[in-house]
């Protein structure tokens, strides 16, 4: 089967000029073009798409989405990113019958439970991850900071970690080296946004290497900068900065 792109556009809510970026950029090619100029888009077509699609919701930027549809198939990453969503999928409906059982109880002045009324709100496996790795501080300060923050600001800060994976995946690509100029100048970026995110002004070396390398070894983590080798090459960035500071 074949859908124009109006037809494609429609379906995915994106305009058609965003279509043909996507092909001009190199992400998405259409099946065909057909005597009259019309792109035309098949199955494969919108696989990929999806997984376009998929990437840009996360706030991924495009040259991270080009890395990430070279190194891994459509269907190994549909498949990674269906298991992702259903785990999401499950802890919205726990949270939306949480509040429904909450709703029902206040309307009807029924009794609740904590913990029917907190089923889906669980930030605990955040909070004992952070706390195991950096310190129960760390993740006190990181919430009474985040929380003191504008809708701006935190939309600012994590604009700012897009455009470094970015960066990072744009000088991989120009095989620049982990001590060039450019990826050192995007890893002093790097340690200044976890500085601030640790509401830290100058977080430990060792700390940030440490979190270089739970990038490589944390599948979560290193989708963020397309892969496993994509966070490799990050870690040996983020060591080389370390190593440097400390001469």
């Amino acid at each position: 089967m074949e859908w124009s792109i109006q037809r494609i556009a429609k379906l995915a809510g994106v305009s058609s000029r965003t279509l043909r970026h996507y092909d001009a950029v190199g992400l998405l090619a259409p099946a065909r073009t057909d005597a009259g100029g019309m792109r035309w888009y098949d199955e494969a077509s919108l696989a990929r798409l999806q997984r376009i699609l998929l990437l840009r919701g996360l706030g991924v930027g495009i040259p991270v989405i080009a890395d990430s549809l070279e190194r891994a198939s459509d269907e190994e990453a549909l498949s990674a990113h269906l298991a992702d969503l259903a785990r999401e999928a499950d802890r919205i409906h726990r949270q939306i019958r949480a509040v429904e059982q909450t709703l029902r109880a206040r309307q009807e002045g029924g009794a609740m439970t904590a913990e029917e009324a907190l089923d889906g709100f669980d930030q605990s496996r955040y909070e004992q991850e952070v706390t195991e790795r950096w310190g129960a501080g760390a993740w006190e300060r990181g919430q009474d900071w985040w929380q003191r923050m504008s809708d701006d600001d935190r939309r600012a800060f994590q604009q700012e970690h897009v455009d470094l994976a970015a960066g990072y995946a744009a000088a991989r690509a120009a095989g620049d080296s982990v001590h060039s100029e450019r990826v050192q100048s995007l890893v002093e970026r790097h340690y200044r946004w976890i500085a601030a995110g640790w509401q830290q002004s100058e977080p430990r070396l060792d700390a940030f290497v440490g979190l270089g390398d739970m990038y490589v070894a944390d599948e979560r983590f290193a989708a963020n900068y397309g892969g496993t080798e994509g966070a490799t090459f990050v870690r040996d960035a983020m060591r080389a900065f370390a190593t440097t500071r400390q001469q």
